[in-house]
């Protein structure tokens, strides 16, 4: 099954046309990494059959389960606001083997960082279709997504999310489902 193509799918359905095509020019210079495993140690994000899963699945399903429960946010399909939520997914793992993957071996803790600064640099035009809000909200979910552990959390004892966007939060929480096999994808035909 190619979850890239579904992720691809799911966006093109769900995003602003704008915003889509923001999501296919910057996943060209994004480098190839969907195919990739999750973990590249094997321990974490371990399917029912003892597998983890590739980075495409792990986003795919929690791009699946956001737009199946983002009316706790009254969100609805093809808005900004939806916008901000899907991009900060289907980025969120995008540099999880670094900026030079075909180098790296392994995952790198520091892809929170990596994929929240590239967007910083780039939101001249992220400004086009998201206001300055949604860009700052775009921003923490990608560089929070891992909660606690995230590169920029400066005490992880003191970390609440709380302090945070409710994005943030949702989309962490996503991503702890996802790792931890929580999320049950409907059965193929």
């Amino acid at each position: 099954m190619n979850y890239e193509e579904k992720m691809n799918t799911l966006l093109e359905e769900n995003l602003t046309e704008i915003a889509y095509k923001f999501w296919t020019t910057l996943k060209e210079k994004i480098p190839p990494v969907w195919d990739r495993l999750s973990s590249s140690s094997k321990k974490y994000h371990k399917k029912d059959n003892g597998q983890s899963d590739n980075i495409a699945e792990h986003t795919y399903e929690m791009l699946y389960a956001c737009i199946k429960t983002w009316s706790l946010f009254d969100i609805k399909k093809k808005t900004s606001e939806g916008d901000v939520l899907l991009l900060a997914i289907a980025l969120h793992d995008s540099f999880k083997y670094g900026e030079d993957p075909d180098n790296s071996e392994h995952t790198v803790s520091n892809h929170d960082k990596i994929i929240a600064d590239k967007l910083k640099s780039i939101s001249n035009f992220t400004s086009t279709f998201l206001s300055e809000s949604q860009i700052n909200t775009l921003d923490e979910a990608t560089r929070f997504h891992n909660g606690r552990w995230s590169t920029d959390v400066e005490d992880m004892t003191k970390f609440d999310l709380s302090d945070y966007h409710q994005y943030t939060g949702f989309v962490h929480f996503l991503d702890m489902m996802s790792s931890r096999n929580l999320i049950k994808l409907p059965k193929e035909g």
